[in-house]
């Protein structure tokens, strides 16, 4: 006789109720070679099954250890159900711990840091009367794709969304402005500023990352160089306020109206200007040869670029403007400069012709914050745009603004030593119980202190007392608020000053009245 033992998993269990039932008797009369086991005068030698071990298996009733010649469709089940039941050995791929490549994150110390940038740049912008605004990371592919074959074209993080949307993440904010403004048709002039997270798909180098966040400040709706005053005043507000002084960063000014009269001087069509300032742009860091072909795109000859470099260098308005002529943007630069010395910021301030900016929606006064010792790229870059509204459909609007990103401030102020010391934060108090199940008192205490506006952390574990000085020092609390003991028998805490080493009690009750008067 033989015997068929089948064990089935849970998993396995409810095939065996339907086809796979079928198919196993069906098959075993191959599978056992022997068709007296299913003729009619046998019928009292059964088929028994049993389970155990996940295994199936037949068995001679003479030979109970010696299993028949198995048919490929129970090779394969045992075979499955063989590797299914043991445990893989290998080790999980390990995570890769970096963010992506151009992308940071912001532990507390870096977050701090942050914190402290973004406050400065909210107190210069408040203190001139500028109303915050953002908008959506993600943005119409379209709103950025602009015809003079910009570099921000070509390094946009974009994508098709789900619903087959041409989108990207946005690699600056001044388009998006316009949307806004175009949809919301606000009042002007207005004074708006931000501080969006961008993103450009762009090599890296020291205070360049492909994502990062940028200030932005502008005015709209302002005809005359009164906004470019205004705005050029809340960046210089930002670095007195951070310790830099004008002997550290300076501010390049110069006017795109007067390279448009260099070129039209050199016979260039005025439909060329903002193409050919792109490229002008580009030659501070790559040689003409390299922008030759793009050159002789827009028909612009090798000899006109040399003559244009050749009046680019100076450094004198006067000197452009026996050039020129006395052009209105030549007067443009000399108001400036005239305000920004009533002002008294004037010394930050120095023309060069050579100041262009990359974007082409550039009409008018252009400027860009450098450092002055040469180590760094530009700190911050903008100027005037009044055609931009214009070339998304709207009606012509004069505007004016800044770009100011994080990345190069920050190595700036490592480079003078300007930076506070961010890996503590700001707690004032950290309470601490010494008595067993003392945690709860501890945090009344500390909710006291939090009702009268102060930073509190609590020792949420039973620890010794010196573990949680230790983790007041870790976390830079100023103070300890030890709860129990003697003192808590008296209904009263014992407090430690940090840097002081002094200590004095209080009464618990009075706690927060003593808090507001230290």
């Amino acid at each position: 006789m033989f015997l068929l033992r089948l064990v089935p998993s849970t998993s396995f269990q409810p095939c065996l109720k339907g086809s796979l039932k079928g198919s196993l008797k069906g098959s075993l009369g191959q599978y056992v070679g022997h068709p007296t086991i299913f003729s009619k005068t046998h019928q009292r030698r059964r088929l028994t099954s049993t389970t155990t071990n996940n295994q199936v298996r037949l068995y001679s009733s003479n030979s109970p250890d010696l299993a028949g010649r198995k048919s490929s469709s129970v090779q394969k089940l045992n075979s499955s159900n063989s590797s299914n039941s043991s445990p893989s050995k290998k080790k999980p791929p390990s995570l890769n711990l970096q963010p992506p490549k151009g992308t940071r994150d912001f532990p507390p110390p870096l977050l701090r840091l942050r914190t402290y940038l973004f406050t400065l740049f909210r107190s210069a912008s408040l203190s001139h009367g500028f109303s915050e605004y953002d908008s959506p990371v993600l943005e119409s592919e379209e709103l950025y794709t602009r015809k003079a074959g910009e570099e921000v074209t070509e390094q946009l993080y974009c994508f098709s969304d789900k619903g087959d949307r041409r989108v990207t993440l946005r690699p600056e904010m001044t388009p998006s402005l316009a949307r806004i403004i175009m949809g919301t048709k606000p009042a002007l002039p207005i004074k708006w500023f931000s501080i969006p997270q961008c993103w450009r798909y762009e090599r890296m180098t020291r205070g360049r990352r492909r994502e990062h966040y940028q200030w932005n400040v502008d005015v709209w709706g302002v005809q005359g160089v009164e906004a470019e005053v205004e705005v050029i005043s809340v960046m210089v507000r930002f670095f007195t306020s951070v310790g830099i002084t004008q002997s550290d960063v300076g501010i390049k000014v110069n006017s795109r109206g007067i390279i448009g009269a260099l070129l039209e001087g050199l016979g260039i069509p005025e439909d060329k200007f903002a193409e050919t300032c792109v490229l002008i742009d580009k030659l501070e860091k790559v040689p003409v040869e390299a922008l030759k072909a793009d050159l002789e795109e827009l028909g612009i000859t090798e000899e006109q670029i040399t003559s244009l470099t050749d009046v680019l260098v100076h450094k004198d308005i006067e000197k452009i403007s026996e050039v020129v002529g006395d052009c209105p943007a030549v007067q443009d630069v000399r108001k400036l400069f005239s305000m920004c010395t009533e002002l008294g910021i004037v010394d930050w301030l120095e023309f060069d012709a050579s100041v262009i900016r990359g974007l082409s929606y550039y009409t008018g006064i252009v400027f860009e914050a450098f450092d002055r010792s040469g180590t760094l790229r530009a700190i911050a870059g903008g100027g005037r745009y009044d055609k931009l509204l214009e070339s998304f459909g709207g009606d012509p609007t004069p505007a004016v603004g800044f770009g100011f990103g994080d990345a190069v401030i920050v190595e700036l102020l490592k480079d003078k030593n300007l930076l506070p010391d961010f890996e503590k934060g700001e707690v004032e108090f950290c309470v601490y119980s010494m008595d067993e199940g003392g945690t709860a008192k501890a945090m009344k205490v500390a909710n006291e202190l939090r009702e009268k506006g102060c930073s509190v952390d609590v020792v949420l574990e039973e620890k010794k007392m010196k573990w949680a000085f230790k983790h007041a020092d870790r976390i830079g609390a100023k103070r300890v608020v030890i709860v129990g003991g003697d003192e808590g028998s008296r209904g009263e805490v014992r407090v430690k000053n940090m840097e002081s080493g002094e200590q004095e009690t209080v009464k618990v009750a009075e706690i927060g009245e003593w808090a507001e008067n230290i």
